[in-house]
């Protein structure tokens, strides 16, 4: 039980990601906090958890987050997973600027709003870990859209945020989790890119394949098992840096 004892907060829980995450949080001991901007898929993640409170929270709203935390009370770790309305598949010369920016705006926004509210409490007390989960796409990806700077400035906060808060025994880690197939479904694709079928699904998912170092994809297992890790004092020498659980990308 590496999470007994310790209050998770997982915004975004009410997704795909989240609630995997959530359930391995409270598998190993957590009190969990779902938090989302969906009462009705976030209950449904909490389902059957015994030490878990749901709460409807816009993560981009700076009052309601702080509100928020201060209901909770101490917060030992706190994960950010809430969407961005990133817009993949069409060229940047061909990206209006409203989907350019959007994943830009949101992702930054929502990660500083819940990162400094929980870095804050978490220095008070002189521990806590900060984690976040983009698909490493800074490094250069095409046809990703406002992926790839959205998820450099998310980067560059986490190390920048780690610098900051390591004396004040605050960690801040990262997750790059690039095209995990149980998350995929022609609908949820079709929101990114309008282009997408039932066969285009299936050829992303094994093009996916073929480009990692390990030949496989990762599961929502293999992303929460990285999660509970990374959140349990079993890491804590790590901060400041993101874990690659995409198989490795060859061609980072």
């Amino acid at each position: 039980m590496q999470l007994t004892g310790k209050t998770a907060i997982v915004y975004g829980a009410g997704g795909s990601i989240g609630g995997a995450v959530a359930r391995a949080f409270a598998a190993e001991g957590a009190r969990v906090h779902l938090v989302g901007r969906t009462r009705k898929t976030l209950e449904a993640a909490a389902a059957g958890l015994g030490n878990a409170e749901v709460a409807v929270v816009d993560a981009l709203d700076e009052a309601a987050v702080e509100k928020h935390l201060d209901q909770v009370g101490d917060v030992d770790v706190s994960f950010n997973l809430v969407t961005r309305g990133d817009v993949q598949g069409t060229p940047l010369t061909d990206l209006s600027v409203d989907d350019f920016m959007r994943p830009v705006i949101n992702g930054v926004r929502a990660n500083f709003i819940t990162a400094r509210g929980a870095a804050r409490r978490m220095a008070g007390r002189g521990s806590g870990v900060i984690l976040t989960l983009d698909s490493g796409s800074a490094h250069g990806s095409p046809m990703m859209g406002g992926t790839g700077p959205a998820d450099g400035a998310i980067d560059t906060l986490v190390r920048n945020l780690a610098v900051e808060c390591g004396p004040q025994g605050v960690r801040a880690v990262g997750l790059w989790a690039a095209g995990v197939p149980e998350t995929f479904t022609v609908e949820k694709l079709s929101a990114v890119n309008p282009a997408i079928d039932e066969n285009a699904v299936q050829g992303i998912v094994a093009g996916l394949a073929g480009m990692r170092m390990t030949r496989r994809n990762p599961t929502l297992a293999d992303v929460a098992a990285t999660a509970v890790f990374l959140a349990s004092d079993h890491a804590a020498g790590i901060t400041g840096t993101f874990v690659n659980v995409t198989g490795g990308m060859i061609a980072r």
